[in-house]
């Protein structure tokens, strides 16, 4: 009987040097401290961001979908984009952040990604204008009962 190899949910992948980006490190962490502010003062220590734009904005990733979810991770001390098997390493080299990639082995291997990142934080930050009903229920099934707090009116401030 041949044994088959067990498949990865997600892995990190390197591939070649980081690209350039639109704006300095200094300007991506400037963006960051401001989101950490926001965070703090809403009490939540995890934000999900899900919008090409936010995405963009925070980590200098400019994502199409192929129609599969995308995402952003920031907490305290890490900001992380998720992204599909599709884009190989682009995610990373286009990134001022980490990147985590998830496979398409099992079903909702994204949500086990935000999952893993997210930690074990009972509050999240999302983008209730960007998040489908279908996403909000998928978080809530992978992520459990947490509270989520729609950080979308707040994002403008810092020009996202």
């Amino acid at each position: 009987m041949l044994q088959s190899t067990p498949r990865t949910d997600s892995f990190t992948f390197h591939n070649a040097d980081k690209a350039a980006r639109p704006f300095y490190d200094a300007e991506y962490l400037e963006r960051l401290r401001q989101l950490r502010a926001t965070m703090a003062s809403l009490d939540v220590p995890a934000v999900l961001l899900t919008s090409m734009h936010c995405i963009a904005y925070y980590s200098g990733f400019l994502y199409c979908s192929f129609g599969r979810p995308y995402g952003c991770v920031v907490t305290g001390t890490r900001c992380i984009t998720i992204s599909a098997n599709i884009d190989g390493g682009q995610p990373w080299r286009r990134s001022f952040a980490e990147n985590i990639v998830y496979t398409d082995w099992r079903r909702d291997n994204y949500w086990r990604a935000v999952r893993d990142q997210v930690g074990a934080a009972t509050r999240i930050g999302i983008e209730a204008d960007h998040l489908t009903l279908s996403m909000r229920d998928n978080m809530t099934h992978h992520l459990g009962n947490l509270e989520s707090v729609d950080i979308a009116p707040m994002r403008w401030r810092s020009a996202c």
